[in-house]
């Protein structure tokens, strides 16, 4: 499924959907996403989107999960159709065809106790070793260990 150019001349339709998205406030990006979705629908289909079917999507829909496209991705393009559906085009029925994917939870890995241990004796330096320490114990990220100043820590309670 190739993705045609995004800078293409603009169709009646485009033009519309780009006239609701702006009346929405939607952010640029989000404007760019939506249109990219949407020609990939296009694609997909092979004619204009406003001509699809509930089997059409249903159809396109499969295809994402069929060939791993991410849920997060699988949802920009629902919410991106049902903008098209329901508001460019006045077509709730297909609008409600679309179908959001579940996002599989996945458990964090969680250290041993001796590899937590590994982990703080690998480091080169005390200063390491705090900042490894801080940020294993406290659960930070990396750019949250590398903004912490001196005041951050609260010493009278440690």
């Amino acid at each position: 499924m190739a993705t045609p150019s995004i800078d293409a001349p603009a169709t009646p339709l485009r033009q519309r959907m780009q006239q609701d998205m702006l009346m929405r406030g939607l952010g640029v990006h989000t404007q760019h996403d939506y249109i990219r979705h949407v020609r990939r629908f296009a694609a997909f289909l092979g004619r204009a989107p406003d001509t699809a079917t509930t089997e059409d999507i249903r159809r396109f829909q499969l295809y994402q999960h069929e060939h791993g496209v991410s849920p997060s991705t699988i949802n920009g393009a629902v919410s991106a159709l049902r903008l098209l559906f329901e508001v460019t085009l006045k077509r709730r029925d297909l609008a409600r065809a679309l179908v959001i994917t579940r996002y599989q939870r996945k458990l964090p890995d969680v250290l041993s106790i001796e590899e937590a241990a590994r982990l703080l004796a690998a480091a080169p330096t005390i200063k390491y070793k705090a900042a490894l320490g801080v940020a294993y114990g406290a659960g930070l990220r990396v750019s949250e260990v590398a903004h912490l100043k001196v005041d951050d820590i609260d010493s009278t309670r440690m």
